[in-house]
Order: structure tokens, then sequence, then C-alpha cells
């Protein structure tokens, strides 16, 4: 007797965007009633190859099949008659609207072919509510009056509305407490005791254990692992596949001595609401310290809500000892703060202007001269900072869109070093960089800090915070779980630590 085929087998699927390969030959089977895991980091292709599954995105290539049989979904529409439902991190509900009327919304009840409203809406809702383990959420509330967690379930219940046969689960715990948690594991182990398939999408590793059957992993637009067991596949096996490193790392020697003197950076009790809790750090004078932690742990929201971007819920970030303005990136800027973004293509740099431009650009003031700007001083400038550097080439005017990812890097660096900066703030520094521009950047980080900047760094690749810092705070989920000297911890240690710790007392 032949097998049953998958519910679901996705093939060589390709998307390409301008500029972008997004999925490259993607496979994907996931059976009747299992939680099939699919793990990567942020750009790896996951919300791509969830929206060509839900029908909002066609694919180039490749071929879908439902049941066995070849499909084509033109349509989120199509998707959903077929019994395949999407609950997205960024819930698509109407807050103006009540619980009853989000869950049939599309798909209104009917007699007599005409739509029927009130009660009958109300009692088919109040029995899904029910079913999810959420009786007391009132189906004649408006959805913007009800907690994230209550939204979430309203979702599942417009989910179950239909004949769905497979639910897919973006990031369904980031808002949730542990106690809210649970109960989401509880309705996920009913439906796939029911045969419903789920596909599960989260950062938070240790809940692939818990509730997965099967993972893939994916990684720069392909599917680097496929199918792997869930319990009994290694954590650190799955963070390499996600990663994919191989890299070898020539990192500077660091300082004998920890730095010494007043803090040049402190942060105190510093919290953004659904992001990362309450912290303090320190940064002094020729110091650099390392964020570690997987993807959502709050790494790069810490850097962007010291800089301003922003606003904190709580806390306050003080350079030297003065506290700055919460929320302000020009206050941050004129106390000495300095941002190199992961995204500096598109947060930091102006790629069709020349490098002295991309220099010059955080310190316009110097060369204005009663309202003109004096060029020649502008290029000398940036010219004398790019040299610093080693900026290659060695030729300020050209476009900085024609520089290697190292050395637009370095154009980045060289705008704040300009701008005589006193903390810098690195996040994943060497990203799109090759191996030995690489070890250029590292030598220029700790160069500028050895002469006396303090240097907040984030990176995702444990071994690049490890070689490059002089102290390391982990965090997981949004808390610090353990603070140590670098030459304290080896990458083991803190993957460890990222991914079984508790809040450190």
């Amino acid at each position: 007797m032949a097998p049953e085929p998958p519910l679901l087998s996705m093939s060589g699927i390709t998307k390409s965007f301008p500029g972008v390969r997004a999925l490259d030959g993607v496979d994907l089977d996931v059976q009747a009633g299992e939680v099939h895991c699919l793990l990567g980091q942020n750009g790896a292709g996951k919300s791509t190859l969830i929206k060509v599954l839900a029908g909002a995105h066609q694919p180039d290539t490749g071929t879908i099949r439902w049941r066995g049989e070849e499909v084509t979904l033109r349509s989120p529409i199509a998707a959903m008659r077929l019994g395949i439902a999407t609950i997205y991190q960024e819930l698509d509900l109407v807050e103006h609207m009540s619980v009853a009327e989000n869950v049939h919304l599309g798909h209104e009840p009917t007699a007599g072919g005409f739509v029927v409203r009130g009660r009958t809406a109300k009692e088919s809702t109040a029995q899904l509510l029910k079913r999810l383990g959420h009786p007391e959420v009132d189906p004649g509330r408006l959805v913007g009056e009800l907690s994230a967690a209550q939204q979430q379930i309203v979702s599942m219940a417009r989910a179950l509305s239909h004949d769905v046969r497979l639910i897919v689960m973006d990031e369904p715990s980031a808002a949730l407490d542990p106690d809210e948690v649970d109960n989401l594991f509880r309705i996920v182990a009913d439906l796939t005791a029911d045969g419903v398939a789920v596909v599960y999408i989260s950062h938070r590793l240790e809940e692939i254990r818990r509730i997965g059957d099967r993972v893939t992993v994916l990684k720069d637009g392909r599917a680097v692992a496929g199918g792997l067991p869930a319990e009994s596949t290694p954590t650190r096996d799955v963070v390499a596949l996600m990663t994919g490193r191989n890299v070898e790392y020539v990192f500077p020697q660091r300082p004998a001595a920890p730095p010494a003197g007043e803090p040049v950076l402190s942060v105190k009790g510093l919290s953004r609401q659904g992001e990362f809790h309450p912290l303090d750090l320190e940064v002094r004078p020729g110091e650099i310290v390392g964020l570690a932690g997987l993807v959502g742990s709050g790494r790069s929201e810490i850097l962007e809500t010291v800089y301003g971007a922003r606003r904190a819920s709580t806390g306050q970030v003080l350079v030297e000892g003065r506290p700055l303005r919460p929320g302000s990136v020009r206050a941050a800027v004129r106390a000495g703060l300095g941002l190199a973004p992961e995204e500096r293509k598109a947060q930091a740099l102006l790629m069709l202007e020349s490098v002295t431009r991309n220099v010059s650009v955080s310190a316009m003031s110097r060369f204005s001269r009663g309202g003109w700007l004096d060029r020649g001083a502008e290029r000398e400038a940036a010219h004398a900072a790019t040299r610093e550097l080693s900026l290659r080439p060695d030729n300020p005017s050209v476009p900085v869109r024609t520089l290697s990812g190292g050395n637009q890097q370095k154009a980045v660096l060289a705008r704040w070093l300009l701008r005589g900066c006193k903390v810098l703030l690195l996040d994943e520094p060497t990203r799109g960089v090759d191996v030995g521009a690489r070890a250029e950047l590292y030598a220029v980080i700790r160069r500028l800090a050895d002469e006396g900047l303090a240097v907040l760094l984030v990176s995702s690749e444990v071994p690049e915070v490890l070689g490059l810092a002089d102290r390391v705070l982990v965090l997981r989920e949004g808390r610090v779980v353990h603070e140590a000297p670098a030459r304290e911890l080896d990458e083991h240690r803190v993957l460890d630590l990222v991914m079984e710790g508790s809040p450190a007392s």
C-alpha cells in the first residue's frame, strides 16, 4: 500500500525581487498533524516562503502540491479555500470591529442567501473561543480593547472558522508571557491531535524542542536542512545551520588590563516594552563591551534605544554623567554618540553621493562659512579621516556605492571619527564583509578603542563578540542573563547561556 503523500509539498520554489533573490529552490513538506518548525535568521527567506504559501506572493518557479495534487495559490482567498490559514506576527485585525465581526470577516454567516449578523455570528464565535480555551473573551467586544494575547486568540478563531487543515504561525509567542505561551502550546497540541498541521516560526529555539516535530532551516534563501527531528537535533547544530559560520577570525590583541576611569556611557534601568527588560550597563573610555544573543534577544533594539532612534519605556542614558533627552537622535549625536547600523546601505550611507559627502554629513557645520559650504575644507577633512582608516581607494570623490562592503563600513566609521564622537555603537559591523576586510575592520575598531573611544558592539557571531570585546553581556529574550570578561567565556558557554540560561541574580 502506497504511503500517504504529504499534506503540503513545496518543491524548487524561487522568488526574486528587484536586486534580491529571496528564495532559491526551496523545498518544504509538511505532514498532516505535525508541527513543522521553520527557522532562519532575519533575511533568510522565511517571510517570503510563507507569503508564497499564503497566496500573497506568486513563485517565479517551482511547484506546490496539496494532498498530492498540484495547485496554484493565486490569492490568499484561494489558499484559505484549500484550508491554508496564516497568522502573521503583525496581526491583520480590524480594531474598530467586534471580535465576532473579525472572526467572520469575508465569510459572514448566511441564511437563505442573506448575511446573518448578530446572534448567529456571536454564537459561532463563542464556540470557537471556547475550543481555544478562552471562553471569557466577549464576541461583541471591540478587538482594539483586547490584550495582545487575546487578539492572537481572535486570529486563531478566524483561521478555525474556515475548514482549515494547515495553520502558519509567524512568531506567535513574541508578545506573550509564559502562561500565555503554555496556553498557545496547548492549543497547538489540540489542533494537531485533530489532524491539523502547523508551520511554526520562532526565534526562540527553546520552544522548538517543546512543540516541534520536524525542523527546516533556511539561510540566504535556501533550505540548508529539511525535516530534522526537532527533539534530537542538537541546538548548536541548528544555530550553525542558521548562521553558516565557516570563517576564520583574526582578532587584534586586547589590552592586558581592563580599562580604568569613569564610564563615558552609562545605561540605567533602560527598557522598551515588548523588546527588552530593564538593564544597566557601563562602557569606559578605551573599552569594547559586546552584547551577545540570538536574533530576537533585543540586541539591536538596545543599541537603537541608547542612540535615541527608539524611545525607552523606562530608564535613562548618560554620557559623561549627563542624561540624554529620551528618544532624540540629535541629542545623542551632540553628546558624542555615533551609530553604525546593521543595514548600512539603507540606514547610514547616501549611496549616490561621494565618500566625502558621506563622511562629512554629520559635521557639516564645520565647513559652513556665512551660509556657504567650504568644499575644499570638507574634502580635506574627509580625506584625512578616510586615510586614518586606510579606506580604499584613496580617493574620497568616488561614489560610496562603488566601494566594497568593508570600505563602506570604514566610511561610516570615518564619519563618526570626523565628528569626534566619544561612544561608538556598532551593530553587526562585519555584515556583508569578506574575511580579509574583517581582519582590517577588527584592527580599526581595536585601535579606535585604544585611542580612548568607548565601543558598544552587537554581533550575531559569537566568536566576533568574544574576539573583539573586553567584556560581554549575554542576552536572552530581552534580559541580561550573564556578564563576564570576554576571556572567561567561550562560544559553547555563550550558546548554552542564550538558549538555556535564566536571569542572573
